[in-house]
């Protein structure tokens, strides 16, 4: 047995991850498509144990154990504890062999639904104005809660862009959707508290927010930076 497996508590507590390493754990995991059981596996411990740091906020794994999943997550353990958390995300340099693709509008779609939080671009008496908004999509468009006079509650009426994105440093790859349309306040009292079960995301700013917004878009465009497949090697 391993000095990580010999680590792995008796009981696992079921539950959503706890801790900033936990979650991260989960969020990278989830992004690769690789179950607790894999991971674990790949990384050389017991499911029981990730589970463990994945669960309580307390864990404190060794850095050999660290450096184990951050080899298998495809990230760095600073990524993995918050380490660079303050720092601006694209800084690397550009991957070996980068491939520029566009993604489909069903492609465009499933990644909007995968997020919570992006930038909306409302017109303002000065100039174009972006800020950051909690959102959910329901029934295609994309639907946020704000309060009366708030800079989001400027799109009312307008065509604004909205837009998500997603970064990953390590291996200088990312995505981006970008979505225009047109933002429409909810008035219909039902309406509104429909979208109120129905959201998964609710504002981060916190006080009275009263005003829902939906934007139905008329154009959803994205596009993907990822690493060309290499050739596969002539066998020996």
């Amino acid at each position: 047995m391993t000095a990580m497996a010999e680590q792995t508590p008796t009981q696992v507590t079921q539950g959503p991850p706890a801790g900033d390493l936990g979650r991260r754990l989960a969020a990278r995991r989830a992004e690769l498509g690789l179950s607790l059981g894999e991971t674990a596996d790949r990384a050389g411990m017991a499911p029981s144990y990730l589970a463990h740091l994945e669960r309580h906020p307390g864990a404190a794994p060794n850095r050999g154990a660290l450096l184990s999943l951050a080899g298998v997550l495809g990230t760095t353990v600073s990524a993995l504890t918050g380490g660079d958390v303050d720092l601006p995300p694209g800084t690397g340099r550009a991957g070996h062999t980068p491939e520029f693709t566009e993604l489909t509008r069903t492609e465009c779609g499933d990644l909007l639904a995968t997020h919570g939080v992006g930038r909306l671009a409302v017109p303002t008496a000065q100039a174009p104005v972006i800020v950051p908004v909690n959102y959910s999509v329901v029934d295609g468009m994309i639907v946020f809660r704000t309060a009366r006079g708030a800079t989001p509650s400027l799109a009312v009426g307008c065509p604004v862009a909205f837009e998500v994105d997603r970064i990953d440093d390590v291996f200088s790859e990312g995505w981006s959707v970008l979505v225009r349309g047109h933002a429409r306040m909810v008035t219909d009292l039902g309406e509104a508290q429909r979208l109120a079960r129905q959201v998964h995301s609710t504002p981060w700013a916190g006080g009275r927010r009263d005003v829902w917004v939906r934007i139905q878009p008329y154009a959803v465009t994205g596009r993907r930076i990822g690493r060309r497949a290499e050739p596969d090697a002539p066998a020996g």
